[in-house]
């Protein structure tokens, strides 16, 4: 496994701790459809929660949620529909959030709720 393959995978494990830790349920993890990929799905009470996990190792290139512009904005979303198709979620509330993961920082992680919508 690479350095860069090995670093996201370590943050999406902190992320999922994180949010487990946190009362939200675990849905899926790496959910590919089309040419999109999310890296967690959870629900939270009725909510279906879609998680963009971003692990940097430094600022170098910005912070980590400004890689989540709105090109791969409208991956997630259309992943996203797929996703909600595929499993009935029809009736619940969607929200898209952004997780940061810092390790150089002492795997600081930057949890920001519904980071962007659906427009």
């Amino acid at each position: 496994m690479t350095d860069t393959l090995q670093l996201g995978k370590t943050g999406e494990d902190l992320v999922c701790q994180y949010i487990l830790r946190n009362g939200m349920q675990l849905l899926g993890r790496n959910y590919r459809a089309g040419k999109g990929e999310i890296d967690l799905i959870a629900m939270e009470g009725d909510t279906v929660v879609f998680i963009e996990v971003k692990t940097r190792s430094g600022l170098n290139y910005g912070t980590a949620a400004e890689a989540v512009g709105y090109r791969k904005q409208q991956v997630l979303i259309q992943t996203a529909q797929h996703f909600i198709a595929q499993h009935g979620f029809y009736e619940n509330n969607i929200r898209f959030d952004v997780a940061e993961v810092y390790p150089n920082e002492g795997n600081r992680l930057n949890y920001i709720d519904n980071a962007f919508g659906m427009n």
